[in-house]
Parts: structure tokens; sequence; C-alpha cells
């Protein structure tokens, strides 16, 4: 039953998308697989990434998926829920929950991951050219420069972008602000960078 939307909806799911969010795939999946808590692992992060670099590409890649499929699911959610006329924006702040239920995820101290594959679900979810435009950049850009966030902090810079000029203001203004905060999640990966620290895709 759909209802019409109002901001006490709006809270409700973003809490609703924040909660899907926080669901930790990589410690669980590494957890599962009999491993060492991944927050004690590599860079503490508990991201594909991470789990790449201290579990192999298997969890990783399930990683990735479940990680990106949190952000699909919390589109889905405020979607399906409200009038077809706010469903575009309602949808939006369901997958900003999803992210920032990543980051920060309640149950970890909100201690959580960077939210690229979250984020990059949400496009997905959302606008689908969009989300498989800047999945084939951080591919890309992955296979180019060999940096995880590299190609990460370009493929969230130009998502926006697309959307803008496809005429999708909102699209565009939520997945700047998705953008954004992915960037001040990297800083020190950008700060890695910069002195040359930062190690190659599964180094």
């Amino acid at each position: 039953m759909e209802i019409e939307p109002n901001l006490i909806s709006f809270m409700l799911t973003l809490v609703m998308g924040y909660i899907v969010g926080s669901i930790p795939s990589g410690l669980i999946l590494t957890k599962l697989s009999g491993l060492k808590d991944l927050r004690e692992l590599g860079s503490g992060n508990i991201g594909a990434t991470n789990v790449l670099r201290s579990s192999g590409p298997f969890l990783a890649g399930l990683t990735l998926f479940f990680d990106g499929g949190k952000g699909v699911l919390a589109v889905l959610i405020g979607t399906s829920t409200f009038v077809p006329e706010a469903s575009e924006i309602i949808g939006l702040v369901s997958g900003a929950g999803a992210v920032l239920g990543h980051n920060f995820p309640i149950w970890l101290k909100f201690k959580g991951g960077k939210g690229v594959a979250t984020t990059l679900g949400v496009m997905l979810g959302s606008v689908p050219i969009i989300g498989a435009m800047a999945c084939i950049i951080w591919i890309c850009m992955a296979i180019i420069f060999r940096y995880s966030s590299v190609a990460a902090l370009i493929a969230l810079a130009v998502a926006p972008i697309f959307a803008l000029l496809l005429g999708m203001n909102s699209s565009a203004l939520m997945f700047a602000a998705l953008g954004i905060l992915g960037w001040v999640r990297h800083w020190p990966n950008i700060s890695r960078l910069i002195k040359g620290d930062e190690p190659y895709i599964g180094k």
C-alpha cells in the first residue's frame, strides 16, 4: 500500500536504509569463513579492498556484491513504499541512509567502511545508467592506476556530472553529497597517495 510522503515517512525510510546499510558484509563473511576479525587485519577497514588484501579475491568479490546490494536494496525499499511522484527522492534518501549505515554502523561503534560499493549500489538502484557508468569507470581506473582509492575517487567525482548532464538534478545533488562523503572517508588514502605510500590493489 502506497502512502503519501511526509517528514516522518522520510525519516523512517532513512532509518530503514541505515539498518540495511549497517550490515557489515565483509566482517560477517570473513568470520563465517573462520578467519580472524577483519578489523584486526590489514587496514582494519570492513570493505572489499581490505577483504581482498587479507582474505583473497573470492571473499572480496562476495563482499563487493553484498555491499553494493545493500545500496540497491535500500533504494528499492524507498521507491516501493511511496507514491510514484516521490519515489525518486525517497529512494535516494533511503540509499543515503544505507551509505551512512555502512560508514557508521551502530553495531560496530560507528566504525565502518568508506561506502564506495554501497554508493555505487545506490546509483545502480536509482539511476542504472549512471551506476553502470560509474562502475565501468571504477574498473577502468583500477586497471590503469592499480589503486582502489584512485578508482573510487574518480568514479565518485564523475557520477554527479553524468547525472547533471542527463538533467537529473535531484540525483546529481545526492550523488555529489555521497561523493563528498566518500572523498572525506578516503582522506587517509589521499594522504598516502601524496606520500607515495598507498598500496596497490592486491598488495
